[in-house]
């Protein structure tokens, strides 16, 4: 719609998973090169996690991409499945017809396939997308497909893709012999503030045009605080963005137009589930965006803070109580010196009267 505005040959923010515009940043360098050193030497069991919408699809596509040398995939994104469901996806996906067929037969064409293409020298591959929604029992029988092996090595690599709660499955003690056989792990951080800027520029440069929008440091940061540095956030509000900037017919961005923006998605209720306007916390209790020095330092301004009301609360209370004890002092020394004036007189003082019924007749 806007792409011929900015001198644009595709939209730069979509949403699908597509390798062309795939970003590498810090953690998702590594995270490939870990993936692709795998996959080469045929490391056993692969995970990788992250959160939504941090790139993991888009990762795993990428890799595909490369075409390894007598690779054959089978690829599996519907997870919600038992343990026989599964089987019967990973074998259609292998080409295998399963009309009709129990999971023994199943089993049994499975193991004489990967038998069969072991012998034609290619590397069957299983890639599992979405795995944290497979239970403990399904991921046990995955384990068990890696049990299908010749006599040198292997017949069947396995990769796990999911968010951070599969992590927290393969923990459970049942798991033990699974989490023992995975030999390449690796997790998707979210981008760094810096990450952002340089992803949103990545992005309109692989889509023709890299100085399509402009951004001032302000609604850069803006941009990073909501999206917490996850891209598919990032796409979501830059893609409205370019909208906006559309339908004003300018190629700057505004801090009054991100916050605008923010606004009409209510972002923070719909993507995070909270209502909250204050800046969101990042690692450690700083602001997101915010430097480690700067972070600390607020926080030590805080504990001063702290500390320093605590102690007036502690002060104020000791100037009252020193001044109610004053007042009781300033009282018991007034009664004594009207005892002793008494006492001057002959009389006994009234103080010593109420206990010893002492009277006039003493004068």
């Amino acid at each position: 719609m806007y792409e011929s505005f900015f001198h644009l040959r595709k939209k730069p923010f979509e949403l699908v998973p597509d390798p062309e515009f795939i970003f590498l940043s810090r953690s998702h360098r590594k995270a490939i090169t870990y993936l692709d050193y795998g996959i080469q030497e045929r490391a056993g069991f692969i995970l990788l996690t992250g959160d939504v919408g941090s790139g993991k699809t888009t990762l795993i596509r990428d890799l595909l991409n490369k075409k390894y040398e007598r690779m054959v995939v089978a690829k599996i994104f519907n997870t919600r499945v038992s343990s026989d469901q599964l089987i019967a996806l990973i074998n259609e996906d292998f080409g295998l017809d399963v009309a009709g067929k129990d999971r023994i037969c199943l089993m049994r064409e499975l193991n004489d396939f990967l038998l069969e293409q072991y012998a034609l020298g290619t590397r069957p591959t299983l890639i599992i997308d979405e795995a944290q929604n497979l239970s403990a029992e399904v991921l046990e029988e995955v384990r068990m497909l890696s049990n299908l092996e010749s006599a040198q090595s292997k017949l069947l690599q396995i990769v796990l893709v999911g968010q951070p709660e599969l992590r927290e499955t393969l923990a459970a003690p049942e798991l033990l012999q699974l989490r023992q056989r995975i030999s390449i792990n690796c997790h998707l951080k979210a981008l760094t503030a810096e990450e952002v800027r340089e992803y949103i520029v990545h992005r309109m440069e692989v889509a023709g045009n890299r100085e399509a929008l402009s951004f001032s440091q302000g609604t850069l940061e803006v941009i990073y605080r909501y999206s917490r540095g996850i891209p598919r956030l990032v796409n979501i509000i830059c893609d409205f963005l370019m909208l906006s900037a559309f339908a004003e017919e300018v190629q700057t961005v505004s801090d009054e137009m991100v916050h605008e923006v923010i606004g009409d998605l209510d972002f923070e209720n719909h993507f995070w589930g909270t209502t909250s306007a204050e800046p969101l916390a990042g690692p450690g209790g700083g602001v997101a965006g915010e430097s480690d020095g700067v972070a600390e330092i607020r926080q030590s301004v805080a504990r001063i803070e702290e500390e320093f009301h605590a102690h007036v609360t502690r002060s104020e209370s000791q100037v009252a109580e020193l001044k109610r004890s004053m007042v009781s002092v300033g009282a018991a020394l007034e009664r004594l010196s009207l005892a002793i004036d008494e006492g001057r007189s002959g009389g006994a003082p009234s103080f010593l009267r109420r206990f010893t019924g002492a009277g006039s007749a003493g004068k």
